[in-house]
């Protein structure tokens, strides 16, 4: 059995981690680098940074970002945000990054995971998935969560896969921020779907929704923030509830 994940998300917005739910009302959660180095100390299995504003700037802020972190940690981390094209995600990478997430220009351009991946190898490139649920379907979202599309998440979700994702991040918009649960079914779905780990993302507030999302949701790894970044829960202890439930983790 694969060892299960925990990773911290570090939103990214002018340099400064921040947290909202549902995608807006920020609040800053403080320095990334700083916060970065005390996860990998206390047991994070992963970092995953997000440029949510992704501004050109913001890329570059973000680039020297990934310099900083990379001479402080000693675990893989993730960056995404703004990422379009071959030469950022070559400029990443060279900076330091282990894997790179890709959004709303896998979306607009789905080629793009193919090219990806064939350069740099699908093990280094996640494709992160936003939607929200109207009536029975869930539908991606671009640019952040704040443009809707006609896209249906199973589809799109199989598709990366195909093209060449080596792993999907799930975000369900609902369940961002509100502490109520990961979107169990959906990511049970997914897990079934493709043969690709599949990383939940949204709605994690107690030990118990780690507990659900690795065994009613089969999610292959689980994401928060707010939680962690704000010390309500303490990664160390959540090992040790997972190992006691018989779910395989690294302590």
């Amino acid at each position: 059995m694969l060892t299960k994940r925990i990773i911290p998300c570090l939103d990214i917005k002018n340099g400064r981690t921040v947290k909202g739910v549902n995608f807006v009302n920020l609040r800053d959660a403080g320095d990334p680098v700083v916060l970065a180095k005390q996860y990998a100390a206390v047991g994070a299995d992963e970092l995953i940074f997000l440029d949510i504003s992704a501004t050109l700037e913001g890329r570059k802020t973000m680039r020297d970002m990934v310099l900083k972190v990379a001479a402080e940690v000693n675990i893989p981390f993730t960056v995404g945000g703004g990422v379009s094209s071959v030469e950022d995600v070559d400029a990443l990478l060279r900076c330091g990054a282990d894997k790179i997430a890709v959004n709303s220009a896998a979306i607009k351009r789905p080629e793009l995971i193919n090219e990806l991946a064939s350069k740099f190898g699908s093990q280094c490139i996640v494709v992160a998935i936003d939607a929200k649920k109207v009536g029975e379907k869930w539908y991606v979202h671009l640019a952040g969560g704040t443009i809707p599309t006609e896209l249906d998440l199973f589809d799109w979700a199989k598709e990366v896969a195909e093209r060449g994702a080596g792993e999907i991040l799930f975000t369900s918009m609902d369940h961002d921020g509100t502490k109520s649960g990961f979107a169990n079914k959906a990511l049970a779905k997914l897990s079934e779907l493709v043969n690709i780990p599949v990383i939940a993302s949204g709605g994690a507030g107690t030990k118990d929704h780690f507990v659900d999302t690795f065994t009613k949701g089969k999610s292959d790894a689980a994401l928060a923030a707010s939680i962690f970044h704000f010390g309500e829960i303490e990664i160390s202890e959540l090992k040790k509830e997972l190992k006691k439930n018989n779910i395989e983790i690294r302590l």
